[in-house]
């Protein structure tokens, strides 16, 4: 028998048989822990056998696709468990996402809560069985007719659609489902099982089709790895931003506004209007020229930046009006590059840098809506540099270093870099001039190089004109999202034929730099309010301090307090009403207000507050001056 050579990541090599299995090859390895396989970069079970000579990556449920793996073999045993307790059940699909899988599933009626805990205990049973997972081909006719004898008419639906003469199935015991793979080697690598929530979800997402029933489900090889998850579960409800907004009187919707359409209530408009306050005044003395652009725009501007190509189903439909069909503006970058023709530019005024607190609609399906992370209208910190090719990655440093500076000043610190290139095996979704593709990611790999940043490449994740630079920061929910991005466009610059005039007198094309620092204000709300859990910094808060009177003898005192501190700039109220001190000091506990002034017989002779700060409790009475002072150097230092 021939032999071949199988090499790991340390740089080992070794010598197999023809036909070793990739189990095999992790157990010499000592990977006991290996959950499945790439073998020549292609993702593989290990009960699959090698040929041939392979480079073998052993993977872990530490790593994404280990997870991915992990939890889609999950799902399996989610279904195979539904099956056994509810044989009339009509299976759909039952991916593995971010924090788990779910699995979509008709049985005629809604699961109740008694349902998720039998189906949870068969998991548990299924899983200590340890049962083999393997993969077995079978003539595409014969699936066929299988599904259509089980009656399985969601699974035979997808069949239907599959070309291939032969299907790939999945079989543990006497369960089997239809799937690409790869799977766990045997069911017994799952340990700590828990079902999380059901709800409904339309077949496909269309809501004409069936109403189904979903199952939410997380799984770890560890059960403290299940505690830590659940911990993490209940410390989002406590900081969600749904639940926070509500209760502090920061945002609302309304069913007669329409879906995906934010109200900003005082304390929030408050809180927002410090953020655009905070980032304008900082992009000023960084050289952007703020400026107001219109929320509509012809059609015809968004057919010559290819938005309309490559963004429709985002953006709402054409309205007539005057002959001309205009639309809501779903991107603010080609009307600052109407700003930018405006007049002929030379090489000497370039940069120019063109910023905007940009309000854009966007057309999002209403089960993807969810508070003030995904709304229809919203305002992006959105800034368009044009500069010369010499200066791009001068201006890109730039702009990484000012979201770093900001991340600081808003206390985040938990991030990554994901690069994201287009996908030349894809090219459906982006401009087909493969030259400047390879012109725009080249530089700015060179620009991360020289910041000596280590990035994430994400393949397929460019805009349609460009690679870009994206920063996803983990919220208190544990998921990650993209706050901050940086884009390089060669493209927008060739449609719309941007010139500037170069030192040899000729006309030549800038780059854009797309960029946006703290995303919209929505999103940059909705991730505050759970970051601090409602508890903003004193700089963000929309109240600063409130003043108690311990009686209605005490208001007048109260009154000049607050005007003494609000003509200092700091946001004050005075709470009017003729409860007990106790009850005030409670309330302002709850509504998360960082300092309450207590006044009284005593206060009001002495001119003096009694302090309490909502993070360390009573400082006892100050002079108004020597409060004045603390808390005007708390706001400065943004501590």
């Amino acid at each position: 028998m021939e032999r071949i050579t199988v090499r790991l990541p340390d740089g080992s090599a070794r010598e197999y048989a023809q036909g070793v299995s990739l189990a095999q090859i992790a157990r010499d390895a000592g990977r006991s822990d290996a959950l499945v396989a790439k073998a020549n970069g292609t993702l593989r079970d290990l009960r699959a056998t090698l040929d041939q000579d392979a480079s073998v990556e052993l993977l872990t449920f530490d790593q994404p696709e280990g997870r991915e793996v992990y939890w889609h073999s999950s799902a399996h045993l989610l279904a195979q468990a539904v099956k056994a307790l509810f044989p009339e059940a009509k299976l759909a699909i039952g991916p593995p996402i971010d924090d788990g899988f779910y699995y979509d599933i008709d049985i005629g009626r809604p699961f109740g809560p008694e349902d998720l805990e039998r189906i949870e205990a068969r998991m548990r049973e299924l899983a200590k069985r340890d049962q083999p997972i393997e993969r077995v081909e079978i003539p595409r006719d014969e699936a066929i007719t299988m599904y259509r004898q089980m009656g399985e008419k969601y699974k035979l639906e997808l069949l239907e659609e599959i070309p291939d003469a032969r299907v790939s199935f999945y079989r543990q015991d006497g369960f089997m489902d239809m799937c690409r793979g790869p799977h766990l080697p045997q069911t017994g690598a799952i340990k700590a099982i828990k079902l999380l929530s059901t709800s409904g979800a339309y077949w496909r997402g269309d809501e004409h089709r069936e109403m189904l029933s979903r199952i939410y489900g997380i799984t770890f090889p560890r059960q403290e790895q299940l505690d830590e998850f659940v911990h993490q579960l209940e410390e989002a409800k406590r900081r969600d931003h749904r639940r926070l907004g509500k209760e502090l009187k920061l945002f609302a919707f309304a069913d007669e506004l329409g879906q995906g359409l934010p109200l900003w209530l005082p304390r929030g408009a408050m809180v927002r209007r410090i953020m655009e306050n905070y980032i304008v005044d900082l992009e000023l003395t960084r050289g952007y020229q703020h400026v107001y652009t219109p929320d509509l725009a012809a059609l015809k501007l968004y057919k010559i930046s290819g938005h309309w190509d490559y963004f429709r189903e985002s953006m709402y439909p054409p309205m007539q009006v005057d002959g001309e069909e205009l639309v809501l503006k779903p991107m603010v970058c080609p009307h600052h590059i109407m700003i930018y023709k405006q007049e002929q530019r030379s090489y000497r005024d370039l940069p120019v840098r063109i910023a905007e607190l940009g309000r854009m609609y966007r057309y999002e399906r209403s089960g993807t809506l969810t508070g003030l992370h995904r709304v229809r209208s919203m305002t992006l910190n959105d800034a368009h540099i044009f500069c010369r090719p010499d200066q791009v990655k001068q201006e890109f440093a730039a702009v990484v270093n000012l979201i770093q500076e900001v991340y600081q000043e808003f206390r985040i610190s938990d991030y990554r870099l994901d690069l994201s290139l287009h996908d030349p095996k894809d090219r459906q979704y982006y401009h087909q001039d493969e030259e400047l593709w390879m012109t725009a990611e080249s530089l700015l790999r060179e620009a991360l190089d020289e910041l000596r940043l280590t990035s994430n490449l994400v393949v397929g994740g460019a805009n349609f004109y460009g690679p870009k630079l994206d920063v996803q920061v983990r919220t208190a929910a544990g998921k990650v999202e993209s706050l901050s991005t940086v884009q390089i466009d060669f493209l927008l610059p060739r449609r719309f034929e941007l010139e500037y005039i170069a030192e040899d007198g000729k006309a030549h094309r800038p780059v854009i730099i797309h960029r946006a620092i703290i995303s919209t204000m929505e999103r940059m709300m909705a991730f505050l309010i759970e970051h601090f859990a409602g508890d903003f910094p004193l700089w963000l808060a929309p109240e600063q301090a409130r003043i108690l009177p311990i009686a209605d003898r005490h208001l007048e005192y109260a009154r000049q307090v607050r005007d003494r501190l609000a003509r200092e700039g700091l946001r004050v109220e005075v709470d009017q009403s003729n409860e007990r001190i106790s009850y005030k000091v409670r309330q302002g506990q709850i509504e998360r207000v960082p300092y309450m002034l207590i006044v009284g017989d005593k206060e009001a002779q002495s001119g003096q507050v009694a302090v309490r700060s909502r993070a360390s409790g009573d400082l006892g009475p100050m002079p108004l001056d020597q409060f004045l002072n603390r808390i005007r150097q708390e706001v400065t230092s943004k501590s």
